[in-house]
């Protein structure tokens, strides 16, 4: 199964996503990859490094946007944001029977340790939900 976490830039909350999903579900025919719907053009905040560490998760790297390759390759998509109502329109390409799951949580506004903590924290609870799915085959 191909997954793709997407959030608005690829800054922090769908690489994290990835980077923890790959951490906790050892079945190598999964395959993950993250992108955002705009490419983040800013550097990773040095605080939410820190934070993702102490969750075992190395961000680095550069943001990446969605492509038309990524979206032909995909089987899952998990939409990690808030303000997009209709994701099924919004994705609607590639293999045309890709499943999108939304998962609305907020991107980091503010760079206080307790706020990055927060989205990290609600990030990990999905993901686990999303491998214990993924192991019960049920997604």
């Amino acid at each position: 199964m191909n997954i793709l976490f997407v959030c608005r830039h690829n800054r922090f909350r769908s690489r994290f996503a990835e980077l923890y999903l790959n951490k906790i579900n050892k079945n190598s025919n999964l395959k993950t990859k993250s992108a955002g719907i705009f490419l983040g053009a800013w550097p990773l905040d040095k605080l939410e490094v820190k934070i993702a560490k102490k969750f075992g998760v190395k961000l680095r790297g550069k943001p990446k946007p969605i492509s038309t390759k990524i979206l032909r390759w995909v089987d899952l998509i998990i939409l990690i944001t808030n303000d997009i109502n209709d994701p099924e329109n919004l994705f609607n390409y590639g293999k045309h029977n890709n499943k999108i799951i939304q998962w609305k949580i907020k991107d980091n506004d503010g760079n206080s340790e307790e706020n990055i903590k927060n989205i990290l924290n609600q990030v990990a609870k999905e993901t686990k939900k999303l491998n214990q799915k993924l192991l019960n085959q049920n997604v």
